[in-house]
């Protein structure tokens, strides 16, 4: 296999340009149809088969090797946000409103790397690449649109790799974690009702807003005296809407927010204390609520032998002085859709680069990543395949 400096020379810029062309043109989740095209053109050059599974973005395709053995998958989200940039670039957004302000054209990057050194090494080969290019992350849609689709039915991987930047890490640097990595993220939406009237007569009335205000404390008390203070939960109101005028109390109060998690455990009580929470608050002021919980998304938990797998691959290319232990992030990731179908490992790439300016977290109007970490994701993760490789053969293919 060709070594980090001869990869570097070999195809670092184009692998910036690549990824400064796909920053200038965001596409939002589900219109990322230029995106696509251009993924695909790149693909084709190299060889690759594309896989049609019937979605209109998005891109599969796939690398057989010498041999027709174990296949490995690697992962990149492609969908930018809804976000004007603010940052002062020469590759700054072109399109009004939209930014890749989550890096996901870090992403798509350091897979198209990824495939670019492995298609130069097919030959040597004992397996297969799938390389899935996933819309729709941002609104955690297109993992579970991909797999609807049949994604693992059309080939079917033994393993899946993905990654997900972090400005926080010094570009150059790979965060590696076993266990819980990001969290599970689940969606409440309560509708509080009551009894409206004159906002001079309350007694004449069964105040929702007095209610949905309590309910929102008491809702607070769940993490803090339910949840073992060595586990981790959130919960977090984002939305609370009523009313129509300031002398009116209203009839009814609707509110939306997100539930996050690491432990099944956990996941598993959040929703019933909620329940018995806003229940019995009801019951106390009078009124009545419905709670509609959403199980969105699992946690990214990577298991015991494949974080050996993944700390063996990045070590040989980034050494051990540029492997990190990452603190855990109560963001959510719909690789965990994949991972309930795949055996699978998700990683950080460090990004961050304070003497640029880059240091802003995911989801800011001035986010931004220095793109010389991409040929060391592309280069790690065409070491996990490899290693991936070699790890089902040995196991016969039962590792699922």
């Amino acid at each position: 296999m060709l070594n980090l400096e001869e990869l570097m020379e070999l195809h670092n810029a184009e692998l910036i340009e690549f990824r400064r062309d796909l920053h200038e043109n965001p596409e939002l989740s589900f219109k990322e149809f230029n995106t696509s095209n251009k993924i695909k053109e790149k693909l084709q050059t190299l060889g690759i088969e594309i896989i049609d599974i019937g979605m209109e973005t998005g891109v599969v395709g796939l690398l057989r090797g010498a041999k027709d053995g174990p296949t490995i998958a690697l992962r990149g989200d492609i969908d930018a946000l809804p976000i004007q940039e603010l940052n002062d670039v020469p590759y700054k957004s072109k399109v009004d409103g939209v930014m890749h302000a989550c890096g996901h054209d870090i992403h798509t990057t350091s897979v198209i790397g990824a495939a670019i050194i492995l298609s130069n090494i097919k030959n040597e080969l004992d397996g297969n690449v799938l390389f899935v290019f996933q819309p729709a992350e941002e609104i955690n849609k297109g993992a579970k649109l991909m797999v609807e689709k049949g994604l693992f039915e059309c080939v079917n991987a033994d393993l899946i790799f993905g990654l997900h930047n972090n400005p926080e890490i010094p570009w150059g640097k790979i965060a590696i974690k076993k266990g819980g990595l990001m969290a599970a993220v689940d969606t409440i939406r309560i509708k509080v009702k009551g009894k409206g009237g004159h906002g001079a007569i309350p007694n004449a009335t069964r105040d929702p807003i007095i209610a949905a205000s309590a309910m929102l404390m008491n809702l607070q008390t769940i993490v803090s005296r339910n949840v073992s203070p060595l586990d981790s939960a959130v919960i977090s109101v984002g939305t609370f809407h009523s009313g129509t005028a300031n002398n009116v109390i209203p009839e009814l109060v609707e509110i939306t927010g997100t539930v996050r998690s690491f432990h099944p455990d956990v996941r598993e009580l959040l929703p019933k204390r909620i329940n018995e929470v806003l229940k019995y608050t009801a019951e106390a002021y009078m009124v009545d609520v419905e709670l509609e919980y959403i199980f969105d998304l699992p946690a990214v938990f990577n298991d015991e032998e494949l974080t050996k797998i993944a700390y063996e691959a990045a070590e040989e290319i980034v050494g051990l002085e540029g492997i990190v232990e990452p603190t855990p992030s109560m963001g959510g990731e719909d690789f965990s859709i994949f991972t309930e179908k795949v055996p699978g490992f998700f990683f950080w790439l460090g990004v961050g680069n304070k003497e640029k300016d880059m240091s802003y977290v995911w989801h800011n109007p001035k986010f931004d990543g220095d793109d010389r970490a991409i040929i060391y994701a592309s280069t790690v993760m065409s070491n996990m395949v490899i290693k991936g490789i070699k790890y089902v053969g040995e196991k016969g293919g039962t590792i699922k």
